[in-house]
Protein backbone atom coordinates (compact mmCIF):
# COMPACT_ATOMS: atom_id res chain seq x y z
CA UNK A 1 0.00 0.00 0.00
CA UNK A 2 2.88 2.36 0.84
CA UNK A 3 4.58 1.66 -2.49
CA UNK A 4 1.32 1.83 -4.42
CA UNK A 5 0.68 5.45 -3.40
CA UNK A 6 4.39 6.42 -3.41
CA UNK A 7 4.38 7.38 0.28
CA UNK A 8 7.04 6.84 2.86
CA UNK A 9 6.24 4.50 5.72
CA UNK A 10 6.46 7.37 8.22
CA UNK A 11 4.04 9.60 6.27
CA UNK A 12 1.56 6.79 5.56
CA UNK A 13 1.39 5.83 9.26
CA UNK A 14 0.93 9.47 10.25
CA UNK A 15 -1.98 9.86 7.79
CA UNK A 16 -3.91 6.86 9.14
CA UNK A 17 -3.00 7.46 12.80
CA UNK A 18 -1.04 4.21 13.13
CA UNK A 19 2.28 3.75 14.89
CA UNK A 20 5.16 2.41 12.82
CA UNK A 21 5.69 -0.37 15.33
CA UNK A 22 2.10 -1.57 14.88
CA UNK A 23 2.53 -1.43 11.11
CA UNK A 24 5.66 -3.55 11.20
CA UNK A 25 4.49 -5.99 13.87
CA UNK A 26 0.90 -7.11 13.43
CA UNK A 27 -0.53 -7.92 16.89
CA UNK A 28 -1.19 -11.59 17.50
CA UNK A 29 -4.31 -12.36 19.59
CA UNK A 30 -3.75 -14.32 22.79
CA UNK A 31 -5.38 -17.65 23.60
CA UNK A 32 -8.26 -16.09 25.56
CA UNK A 33 -9.14 -13.79 22.66
CA UNK A 34 -9.05 -16.68 20.18
CA UNK A 35 -11.29 -18.76 22.46
CA UNK A 36 -13.74 -15.89 22.94
CA UNK A 37 -13.88 -15.15 19.21
CA UNK A 38 -14.55 -18.81 18.41
CA UNK A 39 -17.30 -18.93 21.03
CA UNK A 40 -18.93 -15.80 19.59
CA UNK A 41 -18.92 -17.23 16.06
CA UNK A 42 -20.25 -20.60 17.22
CA UNK A 43 -23.04 -19.04 19.29
CA UNK A 44 -23.96 -16.57 16.54
CA UNK A 45 -24.42 -19.45 14.11
CA UNK A 46 -26.90 -21.07 16.50
CA UNK A 47 -28.58 -17.83 17.62
CA UNK A 48 -28.84 -16.18 14.23
CA UNK A 49 -31.27 -13.48 15.40
CA UNK A 50 -29.18 -12.42 18.42
CA UNK A 51 -26.99 -9.32 18.25
CA UNK A 52 -23.72 -8.83 20.11
CA UNK A 53 -25.37 -7.54 23.31
CA UNK A 54 -27.50 -10.65 23.79
CA UNK A 55 -24.58 -12.90 22.81
CA UNK A 56 -22.54 -11.14 25.49
CA UNK A 57 -25.25 -11.91 28.05
CA UNK A 58 -25.09 -15.60 27.18
CA UNK A 59 -21.27 -15.70 27.22
CA UNK A 60 -20.80 -13.98 30.59
CA UNK A 61 -20.90 -17.22 32.66
CA UNK A 62 -18.25 -18.81 30.43
CA UNK A 63 -16.11 -15.65 30.08
CA UNK A 64 -16.48 -13.63 33.29
CA UNK A 65 -15.01 -10.16 33.20
CA UNK A 66 -15.42 -9.73 29.44
CA UNK A 67 -17.39 -6.56 28.71
CA UNK A 68 -19.76 -5.98 25.81
CA UNK A 69 -17.30 -3.66 24.01
CA UNK A 70 -14.78 -6.45 23.58
CA UNK A 71 -17.51 -8.77 22.35
CA UNK A 72 -18.59 -6.09 19.87
CA UNK A 73 -15.04 -5.70 18.50
CA UNK A 74 -14.68 -9.45 17.95
CA UNK A 75 -18.24 -9.68 16.64
CA UNK A 76 -17.59 -7.06 13.95
CA UNK A 77 -14.11 -8.44 13.21
CA UNK A 78 -15.74 -11.77 12.36
CA UNK A 79 -18.08 -9.87 10.00
CA UNK A 80 -21.14 -10.99 11.93
CA UNK A 81 -24.41 -9.10 11.83
CA UNK A 82 -28.13 -9.65 12.20
CA UNK A 83 -29.86 -9.28 8.86
CA UNK A 84 -32.66 -6.77 9.17
CA UNK A 85 -35.97 -8.07 7.96
CA UNK A 86 -38.14 -5.81 5.85
CA UNK A 87 -41.05 -4.60 7.92
CA UNK A 88 -44.52 -4.23 6.50
CA UNK A 89 -45.79 -0.66 6.17
CA UNK A 90 -48.41 0.25 8.74
CA UNK A 91 -50.65 3.23 9.15
CA UNK A 92 -49.61 5.71 11.79
CA UNK A 93 -51.55 5.11 14.99
CA UNK A 94 -51.82 6.93 18.28
CA UNK A 95 -49.16 5.95 20.80
CA UNK A 96 -50.90 5.18 24.07
CA UNK A 97 -48.56 4.62 27.04
CA UNK A 98 -49.25 1.40 28.92
CA UNK A 99 -49.41 1.41 32.68
CA UNK A 100 -46.57 -0.80 33.83
CA UNK A 101 -47.60 -3.83 35.87
CA UNK A 102 -46.14 -3.94 39.39
CA UNK A 103 -46.35 -7.62 40.25
CA UNK A 104 -46.69 -11.15 38.88
CA UNK A 105 -50.14 -12.08 37.53
CA UNK A 106 -51.34 -8.48 37.59
CA UNK A 107 -52.04 -8.46 33.83
CA UNK A 108 -51.81 -11.15 31.18
CA UNK A 109 -51.84 -10.02 27.55
CA UNK A 110 -53.26 -12.25 24.79
CA UNK A 111 -53.10 -12.12 21.02
CA UNK A 112 -53.03 -14.31 17.92
CA UNK A 113 -50.22 -14.94 15.42
CA UNK A 114 -50.83 -16.74 12.14
CA UNK A 115 -48.45 -18.97 10.19
CA UNK A 116 -48.70 -21.85 7.73
CA UNK A 117 -47.43 -25.38 7.28
CA UNK A 118 -45.35 -26.48 4.31
CA UNK A 119 -48.59 -27.66 2.68
CA UNK A 120 -49.96 -24.11 2.83
CA UNK A 121 -52.57 -24.87 5.48
CA UNK A 122 -52.87 -22.03 7.96
CA UNK A 123 -52.25 -22.50 11.66
CA UNK A 124 -53.18 -20.18 14.50
CA UNK A 125 -51.01 -19.43 17.53
CA UNK A 126 -52.50 -17.98 20.72
CA UNK A 127 -49.77 -16.18 22.69
CA UNK A 128 -50.14 -15.36 26.39
CA UNK A 129 -47.58 -13.24 28.26
CA UNK A 130 -47.26 -11.78 31.75
CA UNK A 131 -46.85 -8.00 31.51
CA UNK A 132 -44.63 -7.75 34.61
CA UNK A 133 -42.21 -10.68 34.27
CA UNK A 134 -42.41 -10.83 30.44
CA UNK A 135 -42.73 -14.61 30.77
CA UNK A 136 -44.53 -16.43 28.01
CA UNK A 137 -47.34 -18.06 29.96
CA UNK A 138 -48.31 -20.32 27.06
CA UNK A 139 -48.54 -20.65 23.30
CA UNK A 140 -51.38 -22.75 21.86
CA UNK A 141 -51.12 -23.93 18.25
CA UNK A 142 -54.05 -25.32 16.27
CA UNK A 143 -55.93 -24.99 13.01
CA UNK A 144 -58.73 -23.16 14.77
CA UNK A 145 -59.09 -21.64 18.25
CA UNK A 146 -62.47 -20.63 19.66
CA UNK A 147 -63.33 -18.57 22.73
CA UNK A 148 -64.05 -21.75 24.69
CA UNK A 149 -60.65 -23.13 23.61
CA UNK A 150 -59.00 -19.99 25.02
CA UNK A 151 -60.73 -20.32 28.40
CA UNK A 152 -59.64 -23.94 28.75
CA UNK A 153 -56.06 -22.99 27.99
CA UNK A 154 -56.14 -20.21 30.60
CA UNK A 155 -57.64 -22.55 33.19
CA UNK A 156 -54.80 -24.96 32.55
CA UNK A 157 -52.18 -22.20 32.92
CA UNK A 158 -53.84 -20.95 36.13
CA UNK A 159 -53.45 -24.41 37.68
CA UNK A 160 -49.73 -23.73 38.01
CA UNK A 161 -49.58 -19.93 38.10
CA UNK A 162 -52.87 -18.78 39.58
CA UNK A 163 -55.40 -16.56 37.82
CA UNK A 164 -54.41 -13.04 36.74
CA UNK A 165 -56.13 -9.97 38.11
CA UNK A 166 -56.72 -8.65 34.59
CA UNK A 167 -56.43 -9.76 30.97
CA UNK A 168 -55.72 -7.45 28.02
CA UNK A 169 -56.91 -8.39 24.53
CA UNK A 170 -58.03 -6.85 21.27
CA UNK A 171 -61.63 -7.03 20.02
CA UNK A 172 -61.26 -10.34 18.20
CA UNK A 173 -64.34 -12.63 18.13
CA UNK A 174 -62.62 -15.17 20.39
CA UNK A 175 -62.18 -12.55 23.12
CA UNK A 176 -65.65 -11.02 22.82
CA UNK A 177 -67.49 -14.33 22.72
CA UNK A 178 -69.98 -15.28 25.42
CA UNK A 179 -67.75 -18.14 26.55
CA UNK A 180 -64.75 -15.87 27.14
CA UNK A 181 -66.68 -12.96 28.67
CA UNK A 182 -68.55 -15.35 30.98
CA UNK A 183 -65.32 -17.02 32.03
CA UNK A 184 -63.72 -13.69 32.96
CA UNK A 185 -66.80 -12.67 34.97
CA UNK A 186 -66.94 -16.02 36.79
CA UNK A 187 -63.33 -15.75 37.94
CA UNK A 188 -63.52 -12.05 38.79
CA UNK A 189 -60.95 -11.12 36.15
CA UNK A 190 -61.03 -7.60 34.73
CA UNK A 191 -61.10 -7.70 30.93
CA UNK A 192 -59.22 -4.81 29.29
CA UNK A 193 -60.21 -4.36 25.64
CA UNK A 194 -58.02 -2.26 23.37
CA UNK A 195 -59.55 0.18 20.92
CA UNK A 196 -59.94 -1.06 17.33
CA UNK A 197 -57.01 -0.13 15.09
CA UNK A 198 -54.69 0.73 18.00
CA UNK A 199 -52.36 -2.26 18.52
CA UNK A 200 -49.95 -0.25 20.67
CA UNK A 201 -52.51 -0.32 23.46
CA UNK A 202 -51.49 -3.98 23.71
CA UNK A 203 -47.81 -3.19 23.25
CA UNK A 204 -46.37 -5.89 25.51
CA UNK A 205 -47.83 -8.79 23.57
CA UNK A 206 -47.17 -7.03 20.24
CA UNK A 207 -43.48 -6.82 21.21
CA UNK A 208 -43.44 -10.47 22.23
CA UNK A 209 -45.13 -11.53 18.99
CA UNK A 210 -42.46 -9.70 17.02
CA UNK A 211 -39.73 -11.72 18.76
CA UNK A 212 -41.75 -14.91 18.38
CA UNK A 213 -42.10 -14.45 14.64
CA UNK A 214 -38.54 -13.24 14.09
CA UNK A 215 -36.73 -15.86 16.19
CA UNK A 216 -39.04 -18.85 15.81
CA UNK A 217 -41.64 -18.80 13.04
CA UNK A 218 -39.40 -17.21 10.41
CA UNK A 219 -36.54 -19.56 11.30
CA UNK A 220 -38.56 -22.80 11.15
CA UNK A 221 -40.24 -24.84 8.43
CA UNK A 222 -43.18 -26.84 9.76
CA UNK A 223 -44.46 -29.86 7.86
CA UNK A 224 -47.00 -31.02 10.46
CA UNK A 225 -48.97 -29.52 13.33
CA UNK A 226 -47.17 -31.85 15.75
CA UNK A 227 -43.78 -30.60 14.55
CA UNK A 228 -44.92 -26.98 14.93
CA UNK A 229 -46.11 -27.60 18.49
CA UNK A 230 -42.85 -29.30 19.47
CA UNK A 231 -40.61 -26.62 17.93
CA UNK A 232 -42.63 -23.73 19.39
CA UNK A 233 -42.71 -25.36 22.85
CA UNK A 234 -38.89 -25.70 22.72
CA UNK A 235 -38.53 -22.04 21.70
CA UNK A 236 -40.90 -20.95 24.48
CA UNK A 237 -38.84 -22.81 27.09
CA UNK A 238 -35.65 -21.24 25.76
CA UNK A 239 -37.29 -17.80 25.76
CA UNK A 240 -38.37 -18.13 29.39
CA UNK A 241 -35.33 -19.88 30.85
CA UNK A 242 -32.28 -18.99 28.71
CA UNK A 243 -32.82 -15.92 26.53
CA UNK A 244 -31.81 -12.70 28.33
CA UNK A 245 -34.45 -9.97 28.37
CA UNK A 246 -33.45 -6.31 28.48
CA UNK A 247 -36.51 -5.35 30.56
CA UNK A 248 -35.64 -7.98 33.19
CA UNK A 249 -32.16 -6.70 34.03
CA UNK A 250 -30.68 -8.74 31.15
CA UNK A 251 -31.72 -12.03 32.72
CA UNK A 252 -34.23 -14.64 31.50
CA UNK A 253 -37.88 -13.90 32.42
CA UNK A 254 -38.24 -17.08 34.51
CA UNK A 255 -35.23 -16.13 36.63
CA UNK A 256 -36.58 -12.60 37.05
CA UNK A 257 -39.98 -13.98 38.12
CA UNK A 258 -38.37 -16.38 40.60
CA UNK A 259 -36.36 -13.55 42.19
CA UNK A 260 -39.47 -11.38 42.47
CA UNK A 261 -41.48 -14.19 44.06
CA UNK A 262 -38.66 -14.82 46.54
CA UNK A 263 -38.47 -11.14 47.47
CA UNK A 264 -42.24 -11.00 47.88
CA UNK A 265 -42.17 -14.10 50.10
CA UNK A 266 -39.36 -12.66 52.23
CA UNK A 267 -41.23 -9.37 52.63
CA UNK A 268 -44.37 -11.21 53.75
CA UNK A 269 -42.59 -13.08 56.55
CA UNK A 270 -43.42 -11.70 60.01
CA UNK A 271 -40.58 -10.07 61.90
CA UNK A 272 -39.85 -11.97 65.12
CA UNK A 273 -39.43 -9.55 67.97
CA UNK A 274 -37.85 -10.58 71.21
CA UNK A 275 -40.11 -10.30 74.22
CA UNK A 276 -38.31 -8.44 76.92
Amino acid sequence: MVGEFHLSERRACRLVGLSRDSYRHVPVPDESTVALSAAIVELAQVRRRFGYRRLHDLLRPQFPGVNHKRVYRLYTAAKLSVRKRRKAKRLNSERVPLRAAQTVNEVWSLDFVSDSLASGRRIKCLTVADDFTHECVDIAIDFGISGLYVTRLLDQAATFRGYPAAIRTDNGPEFTSRAFMGWAHTHGIRHILTQPGKPMQNGYIESFNGKFRDECLNEQWFETLHQARYAIASWRQDYNEVRPHSSCGRMPPAQFAALHRQHAADAAKPINQEIL
